[in-house]
């Protein structure tokens, strides 16, 4: 049951899914694109890596599997609930994901989460693409607030998110479980109009 609200929602529902998921250049031959199935090898390997393992706890089993989660990616921009992409070199070769999820269009909040495959680390990849990310979502799409978190443990998500301009704003303490255990998570942000 939804109750109606004392405010105008941030973001008018239909807003997004009128059009086409957006394909995103994040410069320098980076570019964001929607899934294919194609990619359903790629991203069942990226599971195999033992960082990916670290701090995703969800992993696909199979190739069918992966599929699934791509038509379900796509469904989840129809229905307005979230969008993920394939980092990409220029539509080709994949090089991580991209997700922004769940929308609060009410509110014109969403979620971000990433992942770069061990190939392409430390070269900017996973940043550039949640700063375009983050630029298209705070612009043309109309939220106001993006976050993300991560374990307090996973350094280069912490450089990932700060280089991308999203402010820690606090720590969560035993937030999340992982293999080893519970952790403490950074809470990031960025707003329309941060720099």
């Amino acid at each position: 049951m939804r109750f109606p609200l004392s405010t105008p929602p941030a973001m008018p529902a239909g807003s997004l899914a009128r059009g086409p998921q957006p394909v995103l250049d994040a410069g320098g031959g980076l570019l964001l694109r929607p899934w294919e199935p194609s990619d359903a090898p790629v991203v069942l390997a990226a599971y195999e890596d033992p960082e990916i393992q670290r701090w995703h706890t969800r992993r696909p089993t199979s190739e069918e599997q992966v599929r699934e989660w791509f038509a379900h990616y796509h469904r989840a921009w129809r229905q307005e609930t979230g969008v993920s992409w394939a980092v990409t070199r220029d539509g080709g070769e994949v090089l991580g994901r991209m997700v922004v999820g769940g929308f609060d269009l009410d509110d014109g909040s969403a979620v971000c989460a990433y992942w770069v495959l061990p190939a392409a680390r430390g070269a900017g990849v996973a940043s550039r693409a949640l700063r375009a990310v983050s630029g298209w979502a705070l612009g043309d799409a109309g939220f106001h607030r993006l976050h993300l978190d991560h374990s307090t443990r996973n350094l280069a998500s912490c450089r990932v998110a700060v280089k991308a301009g999203f402010r820690l704003e606090g720590t969560k303490r035993s937030d999340a479980v992982h293999a080893d255990g519970r952790h403490d998570m950074h809470l990031h942000a960025r707003i329309r109009g941060d720099d």
